[in-house]
């Protein structure tokens, strides 16, 4: 399967989306075509050894990256106060 080529500002953005809570990894597969797979190797490349660990550890067995096993009560991908108007 050929990777997917992106800029900056995607790369950014898919960063952004893998530590965020509410947002699934099939979210971030719809948009930019990344597997979990590939995003955690996006996220080992993109960040410290030491910041990696800490994301590994948060994301793994949490429920609202997966969304065949988000809890029928998180309906949205992101906290209603994350994007307040300026």
């Amino acid at each position: 399967m050929k990777k997917p080529v992106l800029d900056p500002a995607d790369i950014s953005r898919i960063v952004e989306m893998a530590w965020e809570d509410r947002t699934p990894f099939d979210a971030i597969e719809a948009s930019y075509d990344l597997n979990e797979s590939r995003v955690i190797d996006l996220m080992r490349s993109e960040m410290k050894p030491s910041s990696f660990r800490m994301w590994r550890k948060r994301v793994t067995g949490r429920g609202t990256k997966h969304a065949s096993r988000r809890p029928d009560e998180v309906k949205r991908a992101y906290c209603p106060t994350q994007y307040k108007p300026k």
